[in-house]
């Protein structure tokens, strides 16, 4: 199962690859590129799950100054 996966995913690698090497796509701005970077790549399963498990738990938010200050 992993190899069908993992040859799946090299084939769709490869065909947008190919897309972008015809398309010649020229970009204005770096944060342009990395838009459609993200836009056209594949996150294997276990990294999208290992990115919310890390992001989920993290420090309940910090009390706004006033409240401290009055004691609320």
């Amino acid at each position: 199962m992993k190899q069908q996966t993992k040859l799946s995913q090299e084939q769709q690698h490869a065909e947008a690859h190919q897309t972008q090497q015809q398309a010649g796509q020229e970009f204005a701005s770096a944060e342009e590129v990395l838009r459609f970077d993200a836009a056209h790549t594949v996150v294997p399963p276990q990294i999208a799950r290992r990115l919310e498990e890390s992001t989920g738990g993290g420090a309940p938010p910090r009390r706004p100054w006033w409240k401290n200050l009055l004691g609320r």
